[in-house]
This record gives C-alpha cells, structure tokens and sequence, in this order.
C-alpha cells in the first residue's frame, strides 16, 4: 500500500485573471482571461501527494455554498479520504489571483470557512493523524490550529513538515521543535529568519539562522534556481530541471506534496527533493493550480533517460 500523508489545511478556489502584467496600485488593465479553479495550499498539496503516489486524507474546513461542493468534488476525484473535510456556515475560502504574461503572479486570499478549522475541530479527527506516516501543514489557517497540529504530530511520533505559507513574520518559537522539515521559498524564508534571501549565500545564511531557532531541518525554495537543504551540518544545492514556464501558481505546493509522497514511501531525501523538483516544474509549463500539478507517471516519465 502507498504510506499515508495527511494534509491539514486551507482549501480556496482560485479565481484567476490572466492579464498583460500585473497592475500597479490605482490601475486597472484589461484582462486576457477568467477562470475558477480548486485550489487552496493545503488542497494543492494533497493533490500532489495523491498524484505522485502516495495515499491521502484531508483535515480543513469548507463552505455551505457552492464552491465548498467543488472543492470536495475535486480532492474526491484524486481519492483523497474527505472525512476530515468538515462543511461549516458561511463561504468557503478563495483566492484572488492575477497572473501577467511572465508567468508570475499576485495573489489576495479571503479565508473563509478556512478559519472555522479549530484545534478543536483537529482532534475530532485524531485517528486520521494516527494513521499517518507524513503530516504536512501550511499557514492559510488558524496559527493556534497549526501550532495544536505540530504538536500533536510530534507527540504522535509523525514526520512534521511546514510549509510557512503565506509568511510575513517569525514563526511563534515553540513550532520549531515539532518541525522536521521546514521548506519556505525565498520571501518566506526572509521574513523568518530576518536574512534577505537573494541568493545561494544568503540562503545558508537563512537556513542556518532557522535551524539555530529549532527547525530540524530546512529545504528553501528558490524558483528556477532550485533548492537548498540544510541539516546543520552540510548544504546541499539542487538545480532545478529547466523548463518554459507558463504559470507559477501552485509550483511550491507541488514540490511539497511531491516531496512528502517520495518521502513517506521511502525514497531518500534527496531523492525526495529531486523529485519534488522534477514534479514542480512540471506544473510551471501548464496553467492553474491543481490541473497543473503531474502525475507520477509524468515525472517518471521526464526522469527517464
């Protein structure tokens, strides 16, 4: 059987504007294009694991409206386990996203029923986190429902990762130490360690800060330029596969699901963090969020020689 990764997180539907660049403050442009699309980083990145191979449920919360039933619908058709996914009053999380002829993107989240999902409402579902073997959290949740998982996953004896994401400040510090993997993307990994990251360098300098506070190990995103791993007592540097890009949305919840599935199914981390790469640029070449994300055959298939 695939190990069992547990996704607790947002689920959005994105409503994406494609458009010649993205406005400046004041300014209003005509756009090329609408959609909606299901999304959200932590129902992005239980796609991913389910694509890439692994077997998955989900912890988060949905509206009572039409969106919370596509977003269901949506991890149903990966089969993903949805018995965690509780429908709550109100309107479901989305994201407004605006993505320019560069590929890259702006993007507003409102949380919605996203913010019903309680550390209450987590230990309703303890036994889905007992039967997992990776457990992965993000921010577009409640900090004390993400602090209440970590910990719980710790005394658990799960392997924890955190995707710090979105990130405008230091994390509480008490989270460090239930995080085994830490993998923040450039921005992300600047406004938690206080170091700018611009490059390779200033990325050791980061990595090492946020091991120093607590973190066991930390995997920084950095685009195009691939990633670095620390353990705090090496680096190492992996290049990213280069590909034309079309979109970003959903790149770095693609390599973290993909990484958590090659994980929890045994492979090393850098075989993990390879694959995880191989998978995220996949997505890049595509538009939208999760009908971006590949399959495993896909990146087996890229990784073939």
């Amino acid at each position: 059987m695939p190990a069992k990764v547990v996704v607790i997180g947002s689920l959005n539907m994105d409503l994406v504007t494609r458009a010649p660049r993205l406005p400046q403050g004041g300014e209003t442009l005509i756009g090329h294009s609408f959609a909606t699309v299901s999304g959200g980083k932590g129902a992005n990145q239980a796609v991913a694991a389910a694509r890439l191979g692994a077997q998955v449920s989900m912890v988060g919360c949905v509206g009572a409206d039409a969106y919370g039933e596509e977003l269901r619908a949506a991890l149903l058709v990966e089969q993903i386990d949805c018995q965690a996914v509780s429908t709550v009053d109100g309107s479901s999380g989305v994201a407004l996203i605006v993505v320019g002829d560069n590929s890259q993107n702006a993007i507003v989240i409102v949380a919605g029923a996203n913010g019903a999902l309680t550390p209450a409402l987590i230990g309703c579902f303890d036994s889905v986190l007992q039967a997992a073997d990776v457990i992965i959290c993000q921010l577009e949740v409640p900090d004390a429902t993400v602090g209440h998982a970590l910990k719980r996953g710790r005394e658990l004896g799960k392997t924890m990762i955190l995707n710090p994401a979105p990130a405008s400040r230091p994390l509480p510090p008490g989270w460090y130490a239930n995080i085994d993997y830490l993998i923040p993307n450039e921005s992300e990994a600047s406004a938690l360690s206080g170091f700018a990251v611009d490059s390779r360098q200033t990325a050791q300098a980061a990595a090492t800060r946020l091991i120093e506070m607590g973190a066991g190990k930390v995997i920084i995103t950095l685009g195009a330029q691939g990633s670095l791993f620390a353990d705090g007592q090496r680096f190492e540097h992996f290049p990213a596969p280069t590909v034309k890009a079309v979109d970003t949305t959903a790149a770095g919840d693609t390599f973290v699901g993909g990484f958590a599935a090659a994980l929890a199914n045994g492979k090393s981390e850098a075989e993990a963090i390879r694959f995880g790469q191989v998978a995220a640029a996949l997505s890049v070449t595509r538009a939208g969020a999760q009908p971006s994300i590949p399959t495993l055959s896909e990146v087996q298939a890229f990784n073939a020689p």
